[in-house]
């Protein structure tokens, strides 16, 4: 046999290759850009202009996510160059795009090509997503879509809270507590985005910590979102997100009136002890603080007052100093959040604003302390409990209640 035909060519493996081991595929990355999540926001208005021969308005909840998103392109001109060429109904006019120089391609250098320096390292890395963009994509991602029936009814609901938002019925305050801030039968603004939180199976666990143990509330939720979404998300992890980029929307004062006075004088042998609603006096030496002669902070508890006010001198809900209780009323049907909100939009013309610094230099903004006799804030409680209270206004001009 000549040698010749012992020789086997490199082609020949190559060919024998039955199995497809040297088969080579690249890799598809699943974990989309900014841009490319930017483009196909922009291909789903695209896409109901399609549908629908004309662009999104604010005539149903199911459009309005789009119309506010393509307002918001409009009025960015970096966003408005990057989708000009996906732009196939010329909804955002005329742009100049500015063509590159040498300069802008040497500076646009995003994976470090160009780099000479020792900052080059395989331990840093420049193109994994940021923890709190993996947070905002799981956040979206929860989310199943409902069907049209059953949207319908919160569809009108988001509805009427726009309404009452336009009307001054209802106000859009900062989120900064899921305990206090988070409760079912409330709506939210989460990244521009109303939802309501139908519900929450919230349970009560007990975590340990060096300074002693904490109640941690957590539970699935079910969240309807105004773009005709629902996730069963957990209750932190919706808490989390609000604190991050959220907003709590009030109720009506009519909304909360009703629902204390539903529940009002209903006291009965299986009902059990919700909650207090307290009165109290700062010890405080903060010059500030203490020349004033009627402040007092009104707040709610879901345990009894003496226990939870005992570490007031190192929190700032309590400006950081001792407190004196000087009334606690007993709350049955879990009423008293509700109550404590009504009280503090009544008296929210005398609410104290100061800004206070412990030693360690932690800032304190209170928002539950006011400047109103303690006689004002005993005849706010029982107007309440009379069902009077909308007739009523306090002049905190004059200290004294009026009607309206």
């Amino acid at each position: 046999m000549s040698s010749n035909n012992k020789k086997i060519l490199l082609d020949n493996i190559f060919n024998d290759d039955a199995f497809g081991l040297l088969d080579s595929t690249d890799k598809i990355s699943v974990i989309k850009t900014a841009d490319q999540r930017l483009v196909d926001s922009f291909e789903e208005i695209n896409s109901f202009i399609d549908k629908n021969n004309r662009e999104p308005n604010t005539s149903s909840m199911s459009e309005y996510g789009l119309f506010a998103r393509l307002k918001s392109i409009r009025e960015n001109e970096q966003q408005k160059i990057s989708l000009k060429p996906y732009d196939k109904h010329n909804l955002l006019g005329e742009v100049e795009i500015l063509k590159a120089s040498i300069d802008d391609v040497l500076n646009d250098d995003d994976f470090g090509l160009l780099e000479t320096d020792s900052d080059l390292s395989i331990f840093k890395y420049k193109h994994v997503p940021k923890q709190d963009e993996r947070a905002e994509v799981d956040f979206i991602a929860q989310r199943q879509p409902l069907k049209e029936v059953e949207f319908k009814p919160y569809e009108a609901m988001f509805q009427k809270v726009h309404q009452e938002i336009k009307e001054g019925k209802r106000k859009i305050l900062p989120f900064y507590s899921i305990e206090k801030n988070l409760i079912p039968n409330n709506f939210y603004l989460a990244g521009g985005v109303l939802l309501y939180l139908k519900s929450a199976d919230i349970e009560e666990k007990y975590r340990g910590r060096l300074s002693g143990n904490r109640v941690h509330l957590d539970g699935r939720t079910m969240t309807v979102f105004e773009n005709g979404t629902f996730s069963k998300m957990l209750y932190r992890s919706l808490g989390k997100h609000l604190l991050k980029d959220g907003k709590l929307i009030t109720n009506t004062e009519e909304d909360i009136a009703n629902e204390l006075y539903i529940n009002a004088g209903m006291v009965k042998e299986e009902d059990l002890q919700t909650g207090w609603i307290y009165i109290l006096k700062s010890k405080s030496t903060h010059s500030e603080i203490a020349a004033m002669k009627d402040l007092y902070k009104i707040g709610f508890s879901s345990t009894p007052v003496d226990e939870r006010i005992k570490n007031a001198k190192n929190e700032a809900t309590y400006l950081f100093a001792n407190v004196m209780k000087v009334e606690s009323f007993v709350v049955y049907n879990r009423n008293a959040d509700k109550l404590e909100q009504l009280l503090h939009r009544f008296f929210a013309s005398a609410c104290l604003n100061i800004d206070l610094y412990n030693d360690q230099g932690q800032r304190a903004t209170p928002r539950e302390w006011f400047v109103v006799p303690l006689e004002a804030i005993r005849e706010a409680i029982e107007l309440i409990l009379s069902e009077k209270i909308l007739n009523y206004k306090y002049d905190a001009k004059n200290e004294v209640i009026v009607e309206k």
